[in-house]
Order: structure tokens, then sequence, then C-alpha cells
């Protein structure tokens, strides 16, 4: 049986026999996350669990990308009101706080807030096209939503300082190498290996996956919390209502276009 979640406009939202799947739907736009986003992601989740579902799947719509992360354009738009910051923190410990087993199917570009919600998630596969960037200090922001201590966690302090302080992109197998992706697999599987994962984790008893879900994520918030995440987003408001910062998101945006 499947159930379907009305009233999203920028996501499609089901749930089949027990295994739910999320999709980000704005293909053209390469899956941004704007405010209206951030806020239906973290509804969905909350859906899912009303409903009961097993396991949930968090993908994207098109070819080209899971995510371009936040999206610029509510830094570039000119308006004296700045986006809610902690809409992202919310977004996240949403998807994180979920009863079902989480996992991100990730594919094409995967930048910023993007790799925030795969990380949020409790298991990831990429596919080989797969590429990550975190290019939040050239956008002339902080990396915010407690991305920080959430990156720590998966790929320890010293890879996270390198690639959040020189913003290069880096490819599947790194982010496997890393720690930050359990599984890459080739595009054309992608679909097949995420779903066959899933309905592995759907027949096991579901008591104990969501135990040991809890179980290791109170072990990593005791290693090291995500709550100085509200701290980041006082931070990342600061930036948003900077003209230097909103500068260096055009920019960014321009030479993006260009490629």
């Amino acid at each position: 049986m499947t159930s379907t979640a009305g009233a999203f406009s920028t996501l499609t939202v089901e749930l089949t026999d027990g295994i739910g799947r999320l999709t980000l739907n704005q293909p053209d736009q390469l899956n941004p996350l704007g405010s209206n986003t951030l806020a239906e992601i973290a509804h969905a989740a909350r859906w899912f669990d009303d409903e009961g579902a097993r396991v949930v799947v968090i993908t994207s719509a098109g070819d080209r990308a899971f995510s371009a992360g936040f999206d610029l354009r509510e830094l570039t738009r000119g308006s004296d009101e700045a986006p809610d910051v902690d809409l992202g923190y919310l977004m996240v410990d949403a998807v994180e706080a979920m009863d079902a087993i989480t996992i991100a199917a990730i594919h094409g570009h995967c930048v910023g807030g993007g790799i925030l919600l795969a990380v949020g998630c409790d298991l990831r596969i990429a596919a080989d096209n797969t590429r990550f960037a975190i290019p939040e200090i050239d956008l002339g922001i902080p990396l915010a939503w407690g991305g920080i201590p959430r990156l720590v966690r998966e790929v320890g302090a010293a890879a996270t300082r390198e690639l959040v302080m020189t913003c290069r992109p880096f490819d599947a197998i790194e982010a496997q190498r890393l720690g930050m992706i359990n599984r890459v697999v080739p595009l054309d599987r992608l679909r097949a290996e995420t779903d066959e994962l899933a309905a592995s984790l759907a027949a096991k008893p579901v008591s104990l996956l969501r135990m040991t879900k809890r179980q290791v994520h109170e072990a990593a918030e005791d290693l090291l919390t995500t709550r100085s995440g509200w701290a980041a987003s006082a931070h990342l408001a600061v930036a948003l209502a900077d003209p230097e910062a909103r500068g260096a998101a055009a920019g960014y945006l321009a030479s993006r276009s260009k490629d």
C-alpha cells in the first residue's frame, strides 16, 4: 500500500509498505535548499514518523545534482529581510531524529548544505559521478546548521579543517575513504542498490534498529555535541546581513554560471 503526502511544493514524499522516499524535486535549479524546502523536509520527517515508516530514502530528481546546497538567491535577492538562519539546523536535526532508518542516495553535485542533509542520514550511498564541495567560506559565510561538529564526527578534525577552509571539491571515492560515505556504486545502479538496502533493513526487527540508531546518536553527541550549532547560526545571521558577504555570494554565483 502506498501513501503519498500532499502539500509539498519542492518535494515528493511517499511511503510504500514501510519504506519511505523523500525526493528533492527542483531539478532545473539543482535541488537547492531554500527556506521553504528546509521547512518542508522537517515537516516530511515528522510525517514519516507519524505514518510509522521503517526506512526512508532521501534522494533527488534530475541527473545533475543531489543538492546545490543553500539557495544562494536568498542571499542576493536584495531584500532587507535575511532568511531564517535556524531552518537549516532544524532540518538536519529533524532528519537525524527520525525514528526510521534513513539512507541518502547521492548523485551529481552535492554542495554545502546538501552534504549536511546527507550526513544527517544514518547511511549514505553515492553514485560514482558524485562531486562534493563545501564552498561557504568562498561565499563569505560560516558553515552553519551544526556543520562543523557533524563533519568532525564523520571525517575527523583534520579533514574538516581542510575541506571547509580550502573549499576544494572532492569525489565519491575520497568521501568514502574519509568515512563520509558508506558505499560508492555506478550511477546506473544507485536506485537498485539503495532499494535493496532499504528492503533489507525494513525486514529486520524495527525496535532493534531504532535502539541501535539511538545508541549511536547518543554516543556521537557524547563525543562532540551539535548544540553549538545554535552559536554558528548566530554567526551566519551576522554574515547574511553583511554587504561584503552578499557581494561574495553574488560573485560566486556569477563565476559558477560560467562553468
